[in-house]
């Protein structure tokens, strides 16, 4: 178990990770064809980051700075999806962005553009194992957080 928790390979695992999570996304949007609303293509972000963090981090694995961004980028992650959840669970209202209230009338080629291209926010058509993809990010962003928290607390290399 020491072996898996080691900061280095923290940081292989989470590029991993961030890696596959990515190409699953696009994967679902291009290949499966479910549009995705604005909450989930911000909620790349944060793994988009963390691919170029890890890879720093595995070559200087010693650098606390960069376990602490990590820590920041996966905080952001878990704040991220947990409010889209809450969104998708009527917990919390919609912002403006979620919907088709806020074109521009005098703008055509805007309002063709946001027929169909708009996503609600509220809307969950995929999920695994009966959790929405929001859902599932959050538990790992969180997970995420907690284990890079501990590497950083407890590692000392």
């Amino acid at each position: 178990m020491n072996f898996i928790l080691k900061r280095k390979n923290i940081y292989l695992i989470i590029l991993i990770y961030s890696f596959f999570a990515l190409l699953f996304a696009v994967y679902i949007e291009k290949v499966l064809g479910y549009l995705p609303c604005k909450l989930c293509i911000y909620q790349r972000i944060p793994f988009l980051v963390s691919v170029f963090i890890c890879f720093l981090g595995y070559n200087y694995f010693k650098s606390d700075r960069i376990l602490i961004a990590l820590i920041i980028t996966f905080t952001l992650s878990v704040a991220l999806a947990g409010y889209h959840f809450g969104i998708e669970n009527s917990i919390f209202e919609e912002y403006a962005g979620c919907t088709n209230t806020n074109i521009d009338i005098t703008n055509k080629e805007k309002i063709i553009e946001s027929l169909g291209m708009v996503k609600n926010c509220k809307e969950v058509e995929f999920t695994i194992l009966g959790i929405s993809l929001s859902g599932l990010n959050f538990i790992t962003s969180l997970l995420i957080v907690l284990i890079s928290l501990r590497a950083l607390v407890y590692e000392k290399n």
